[in-house]
């Protein structure tokens, strides 16, 4: 967990990967069905993918890992997300 996740974790805002493909009013509607909670924002940004290099005895093999979205998500006040289940 990185230094900016922690600070978000005190407010009521989470970090979550999403489908490329997905907009910031759908991303809304599908944390809202699935965990029951109240979404005030979302803000959402891609981390493109970094170029990667092996090499090998056949000569060198150049790749790219994929890019991901990263969502923002802040919800309402006293609400929370229990991703890993109840303990």
């Amino acid at each position: 967990m990185t230094e900016k996740q922690k600070i978000c974790q005190r407010t009521e805002t989470r970090i979550l990967f999403v489908e490329k493909k997905a907009n910031k009013v759908e991303i809304k509607k599908a944390i809202e069905a699935a965990y029951s909670v109240n979404v005030e924002s979302v803000n959402t940004s891609i981390k493109p993918g970094k170029s990667k290099v092996r090499s090998s005895k056949k000569g060198v093999y150049r790749g790219q890992t994929s890019a991901r979205k990263k969502a923002m998500v802040t919800l309402a006040a006293g609400e929370s997300i229990n991703i890993f289940g109840e303990n």
